[in-house]
């Protein structure tokens, strides 16, 4: 479950940074009741980063296969490519 603070607790910037890096979850913060900041490890960070970048590579290549007129399916391609760089693939 997620830690949410208020952002008063800041100040104890020891105890969060402890709880940041020790847990794979953010910190939310508050300011009057409302959503402010989000805290998180660099880890955590990097690994929201490249699945974002994940999805949004198959999301571009959804796009392209249905723009793509020339759709080859799997066996077809694997010959084709056999028949270009030869037979050690």
């Amino acid at each position: 479950m997620p830690k949410i603070i208020p952002i008063n607790e800041l100040k104890n910037t020891a105890n969060i940074s402890k709880f940041v890096e020790e847990s794979d979850e953010p910190v939310f913060v508050t300011k009057n009741g409302y959503g402010s900041m989000v805290l998180m490890s660099i880890d955590v960070y990097e690994r929201e980063i490249a699945k974002n970048q994940v999805v949004k590579l198959i999301n571009d290549s959804l796009k392209d296969i249905d723009k793509d007129e020339l759709k080859t399916d799997g066996p077809m391609f694997i010959s084709e490519m056999k028949s270009k760089y030869g037979k050690k693939l």
